[in-house]
């Protein structure tokens, strides 16, 4: 199945459809009840529907679903968390032995009295084509993933390779995100360090050494900053952003000049500092290649 970020691309779903769909979800709770209605009227009239729902607890659960799932389409929030739900509306749709064909007759009927709706409001006519089409977009990308789920449900059931497969892609998931996990909490234990690192150097400052002090507090800062660096490509990476090589060349850059700054202090050989600065100098140029080869992939 797509990533998420690949689907709401191909929709072209932007920014500006996500807030206006937070700018209409008042409208859109209004009448929530009036959907409700029409949805439930639809269900109890196929036959799959009265032998799920036979009695009034049932019937409510559902309900409740139904309204938690439809007022989340305006909560603005169309995360990972969020596919992760749609997946999950899909998967039980199949286990409860609901045809897809339901599931499409019922977003069908969504659009219909929504984009009634959002047509009867009082707004310049820009802005309710706008709203529409962005309306139109969310509940797309809904019954994109919830069928999607469906189909990969139904081979899983029918597949024992399939099974097999998906078995281990969920475990190699499980321990990507173990090891991303470890990841983080080792980088903000590296990060304190640097910073213990930083306070130490610069108490070097108050000792009477200001050169010695100053020098290799830069140093240290360089290094905090290197680490801050990597802890927001981290995160960037985990949201689902494109992981930047350019930063980790970057450690290596700021290691090497953080110590030709402080073998400058202790007076080093020419030779050791020809050996620095040759390294800084193809670090550098490593460092912008990179940079160009990023820039060009966005």
């Amino acid at each position: 199945m797509r990533s998420f970020k690949e689907i709401k691309e191909n929709y072209n779903f932007t920014s500006d459809d996500e807030q206006r769909l937070v700018r209409i979800k008042p409208v859109m709770e209004v009448h929530v009840q009036e959907i409700a209605g029409a949805l439930s009227s639809y269900i109890m009239s196929t036959k799959i529907g009265t032998r799920l729902l036979n009695d009034d607890l049932r019937k409510a659960h559902l309900s409740e679903a139904q309204n938690s799932w439809y007022l989340a389409m305006f909560g603005g929030k169309y995360d990972n968390k969020y596919y992760e739900r749609l997946i999950n509306i899909g998967i039980v749709h199949v286990k409860k032995g609901i045809d897809a064909h339901y599931l499409n007759r019922a977003v069908n009927i969504i659009r219909t009295e929504g984009i009634n709706i959002l047509y009867n409001q009082k707004d310049p006519e820009e802005e309710i084509i706008a709203n529409i089409v962005a309306f139109e977009k969310i509940l797309d990308i809904n019954l994109d993933v919830m069928t999607s789920s469906y189909i990969e449900e139904e081979i899983r059931n029918y597949s024992s390779m399939y099974r097999i497969k998906s078995t281990l892609i969920d475990f190699s998931e499980k321990f990507l995100q173990s090891a991303n996990l470890i990841l983080v909490i080792a980088l903000i234990g590296l990060t304190l360090g640097a910073i213990g690192l930083f306070i130490t150097d610069a108490q070097k400052l108050f000792t009477g050494d200001l050169e010695k002090g100053i020098i290799t507090s830069l140093g240290s800062l360089l290094i905090v900053w290197v680490m801050i660096e990597l802890m927001n490509t981290e995160i960037s990476h985990l949201k689902g952003g494109k992981f930047r090589i350019s930063v980790f060349v970057s450690v290596a850059l700021v290691a090497v000049i953080r110590e030709t700054m402080i073998a400058t202090l202790k007076h080093e050989q020419s030779e050791m500092m020809i050996y620095l600065i040759a390294s800084i100098l193809v670090i550098g140029f490593v460092y912008w290649l990179v940079i160009k080869g990023e820039e060009q992939q966005r």
